[in-house]
């Protein structure tokens, strides 16, 4: 059984001819009691906003909701930086932050930001290095001096500020292993679910790295990006021949999301809205239809 209520998010644009809407959408999440606004980072798009800077002006018009990066290309963003950013927004926002990290994938355009390009297994060497450096660099406490592989500082002030949670979007069985490892949470990519192969894979090595070094894999979270439609009539196949989900009715939803909870764990989901629909009612559906009834289904079984 779940130990704590389901976090229910939307996605939005880092698009720069859909800021006006994306605020718009980050607004309306707020006033209707969503618990993350999620965007992703590719700062090496000319037609994509700053994701950071994004997020800060997100939180600054809204009151309620956190912000979250997912994930955050480390590459392009050093960790010592990188916390000071996090702590920062922490600070600002009432610690509305979610940190994700990312050990980088599309090196072509890293490197054409002038970042060192990494093997596969350095770049996990490095991730990990990262959030434990943005942890040392958060909370307070005597300075940090740290000489790793690939970070080093010297006699670095903490920030007087709580770490905030750590999600990774880790894939390969070593970054997954880090996850379990360091991390607080996870987000398996290409929108895998609790029914994915990705998912019954990966989850074990996450939990028996966890284990490893004595921690409690339940305190490691998963949270699910969910595209999908929400559809006005129930449909006939909520899932593809695959196995991937669909969408369907409000109903067909809630039921699927509550049991996820119950039965697999999930402990949040990104709505990522696609179909004819308009996303503004799209996420409100998302946000007044299915969030309140998952919420109020797990509550009744727990």
């Amino acid at each position: 059984m779940p130990e704590r209520a389901p976090l229910f998010g939307i996605g939005g644009s880092t698009a720069v001819a859909e800021v006006t809407d994306t605020l718009r959408l980050a607004e309306q999440a707020d006033c209707d009691g969503l618990d993350l606004f999620t965007v992703s980072d590719h700062p090496y798009f000319g037609d994509r906003l700053d994701s950071y800077a994004m997020i800060g002006v997100v939180l600054g018009r809204t009151a309620r909701i956190a912000g979250l990066v997912s994930v955050t290309n480390l590459p392009s963003r050093p960790a010592p930086m990188l916390a000071r950013t996090v702590t920062s927004l922490a600070a600002l926002s009432g610690g509305r932050i979610v940190l994700g990290m990312g050990a980088g994938g599309l090196w072509d355009d890293i490197a054409r930001l002038g970042a060192a390009r990494l093997g596969p297994a350095a770049a996990v060497r490095a991730l990990e290095e990262g959030i434990t450096l943005v942890r040392a660099l958060s909370g307070g406490g005597a300075p940090v001096t740290f000489d790793g592989e690939f970070y080093r500082v010297t006699e670095l002030t903490p920030a007087p500020v709580p770490a905030v949670p750590v999600w990774t979007g880790s894939g390969g069985p070593k970054s997954l292993a880090v996850t379990g490892r360091v991390a607080d949470g996870w987000m398996p990519g290409h929108a895998a679910d609790w029914l994915s192969g990705r998912y019954r894979d990966s989850r074990p090595v996450i939990d028996e790295a966890a284990a490893a070094v004595g921690r409690d894999p339940g305190d490691i979270v998963t949270v699910y990006n969910l595209p999908g439609r929400i559809t006005a009539e129930p449909l006939a196949a909520t899932r593809d021949e695959e196995g991937r989900w669909l969408g369907g009715s409000a109903r067909q939803w809630v039921d699927e999301l509550t049991g996820a909870v119950l039965e697999h764990n999930a402990a949040g989901f990104v709505y990522f809205p696609v179909g004819d629909t308009p996303t503004a009612v799209a996420a409100g559906r998302w946000a007044n239809e299915i969030a309140p009834a998952v919420r109020e289904a797990v509550a009744a079984r727990t």
